[in-house]
């Protein structure tokens, strides 16, 4: 298969002078970072859903339906507005974005009701839909030529330091702040602010091109050339995606009634262990084939979450853990083998679209297999719902460690 343009090529309008290269360098730093920052706020909730569930009273289907109602959003959006950029240009695209989620971080902080709670993940769903295809396309225009790798590196990485990061914070605050809802939240409304102010000063790596409103219907466009391996790499992405969906929905839920973590940093510990642990290991990797990458992170996926259900049989917390970052570690890996492979071949005119069904296929993964378990607990109970999706998670891992495997670079 022969590879289209890469998708690192120096733009003339961009890298045109020593004062366009620094903007360039700049611009994409502020890519990475924001990608980093947007994850926070992603994962900032997931510690706070028993804490909530207590003071304002629902059941475990209710925080799977509020961790849902997100990932609707920013799928909808994703589907209806993830080639936005590719025709608007990102900076509109980008600002607009940041400053949805600065308005969604505002109703988290005064949320004392369900129907805040649901109001603040729809608005932050919208904002990550249009943030997630646009930021990975800035990342891509921006990226050193002379190190093609490199984004699809950052492009990978960034969600899982993100989510690592939030998950923390909001676990160490629920533990030592007073106001633990503002103390997360309202910081995170202010850098949402200036990231969108900041983006004024990066140059626009996207002219404006027609079909602005075309793209606005309902559509899934991945490249001929790229289609194939896409769909070879899908079960790689699901299995990762799902186990992420778990521990950001359930994830608190599950150390403190099953294993006795009654500490809020805990709470967020497990996230952050799985998240942190799969960033780290997708760097150390970097230097590695994709097929490499992507049969590492399936096969640790798939003992991980095996030695997960044998820490949740004895009941041990740091079995549990240690658990959580074999698992990481392939939930990082994974995704990071499948962006590597398939972005030096993305055409220049389609990254915001492509990105933007990786994503959908990912968040699709994400939040649809946390539902279905949310609303087992009450019928099973959480042990069971366990169970089940670790047997789940690991047979699409062994398929998808089976499909990369059989398959040469």
């Amino acid at each position: 298969m022969t590879p289209t343009q890469p998708i690192t090529a120096p733009r003339a309008d961009v890298a045109a002078s020593p004062r366009n290269g620094v903007s360039t360098r700049f611009g994409f730093a502020l890519a990475i970072v924001a990608q980093i920052l947007m994850m926070t706020g992603a994962s900032a909730p997931s510690p706070f859903y028993p804490v909530l569930a207590h003071d304002i009273g629902f059941e475990a289907i209710v925080i799977t339906a509020i961790f849902a109602v997100y990932a609707v959003a920013l799928l909808l959006t994703l589907l209806t507005a993830g080639s936005l950029s590719d025709h608007v240009g990102r900076r509109p695209v980008v600002i607009a974005g940041f400053v949805l989620l600065a308005g969604s971080m505002l109703l988290f902080w005064h949320a004392d009701s369900i129907g805040l709670l649901v109001l603040a993940r729809i608005v932050q769903g919208i904002a990550s839909g249009l943030l997630l295809s646009a930021l990975s396309a800035a990342v891509l225009d921006f990226a050193p030529p002379a190190r093609p790798a490199t984004a699809a590196l950052w492009n990978a990485l960034a969600p899982g330091i993100g989510l690592a990061v939030g998950a923390l914070l909001s676990g160490i605050a629920l533990d030592v702040a007073g106001e633990p809802l503002l103390d997360v939240f309202a910081p995170l409304s202010g850098v949402y602010i200036v990231l969108a102010l900041l983006f004024f000063f990066v140059p626009e790596t996207a002219p404006r091109t027609p079909g602005v409103w075309a793209s606005l219907s309902f559509r899934l466009s991945i490249p001929v050339n790229i289609r194939a391996d896409f769909w070879r790499a899908a079960p790689a992405v699901i299995a990762g995606w799902a186990t992420g969906g778990l521990f950001l929905s359930l994830g608190a839920n599950i150390v403190h009634e099953e294993l006795g973590g009654g500490a809020h940093i805990w709470q967020g510990l497990a996230v952050a262990v799985l998240a942190g642990s799969g960033a780290l290991t997708a760097f150390v990797m970097r230097r590695r084939t994709p097929r490499t990458i992507t049969i590492f992170g399936t096969s640790a996926l798939a003992a991980g979450t095996a030695l997960s259900l044998v820490a949740l049989a004895l009941g041990s917390l740091p079995a549990y853990l240690v658990a959580a970052g074999v698992t990481g570690m392939g939930f990082g890996t994974a995704f990071s083998g499948v962006v590597a492979s398939l972005a030096p071949r993305i055409p220049a005119t389609q990254r915001a679209d492509t990105f933007a069904v990786i994503f959908l296929l990912a968040y699709l993964a994400f939040g649809v297999p946390a539902v279905i378990a949310g609303m087992l607990v009450g019928v099973v109970g959480l042990a069971a719902v366990c169970v089940g999706y670790g047997i789940g998670v690991i047979s699409l891992a062994l398929v998808a460690l089976v499909l990369r495997g059989r398959r040469a670079e």
